[in-house]
């Protein structure tokens, strides 16, 4: 059974889920909406560039997590997926993982998302298992920290080297799929890399390796 890796946020989905998440605290009131905002669109930018400082991105997104009861954090990441995420459902993505499930393999979404906001859209897309960025919780409330390296550029790599080793697993055969630079070196350990919709710096490395590059987007 070989291994289809696949990035989430816009690869997956045709949005950036923990930006967007970010956007909806603003718009529920949950936050300062000028502060958030503009560090919610600079760490953006940041990311896009490649240059995100990760944990300081994850310190901020999730200490609005911090104040809430778990009741409340469920409902409002079910409102969440619901009126944002559902948006940007792309029925080519959904066939090209039934596409990979007929097949066989083992689905496996690696992303920098925090597990909070990745888990619920995974369950929906199908998949097998999920490696993201991982909030501590303790009795249930978020702390504000994380309780693993964030699954971030080399980061998504040493994470997936530890879930292969847990899993009795390796990359023989495997596929990738990803739309952003920062993916890079995750594309350089599969066998079978694939830019989908990919930015500007990925389409170039894909062009000039010669890997596949697909769109989802219809």
């Amino acid at each position: 059974m070989a291994l289809a890796i696949f990035d989430l946020d816009n690869t997956l989905i045709a949005g950036d889920s923990d930006h967007g998440f970010g956007e909806f605290l603003v718009r529920r009131g949950l936050v300062d909406p000028a502060s958030h905002r503009a560090a919610n669109e600079r760490f953006y930018r940041d990311y896009q560039a490649g240059r995100l400082d990760a944990e300081a991105y994850l310190a901020f997104a999730l200490d609005p997590l911090t104040r809430l009861q778990p009741a409340e954090l469920e409902a409002l990441r079910r409102d969440f997926v619901a009126e944002v995420v559902e948006q940007w459902w792309l029925p080519a993505a959904a066939e090209l993982l039934a596409r990979h499930r007929r097949r066989g393999d083992f689905l496996l979404v690696i992303t920098s998302t925090h597990r909070f906001v990745a888990e619920p859209i995974c369950e929906r897309l199908g998949v097998d298992d999920l490696i993201a960025s991982e909030p501590e919780r303790i009795d249930g409330r978020f702390t504000g920290r994380l309780a693993a390296e964030p699954a971030y550029r080399e980061g998504k790599v040493r994470r997936l080297a530890r879930w292969l080793a847990e899993h009795r697993r390796d990359l023989a055969g495997s596929h990738g799929y990803s739309d952003s630079i920062n993916d890079l070196p995750l594309l350089e350990a599969v066998e079978h890399p694939v830019a989908v919709d990919p930015d500007p710096r990925l389409a170039a490395e894909a062009a000039s390796r010669g890997w596949p590059v697909i769109s989802l987007r219809g």
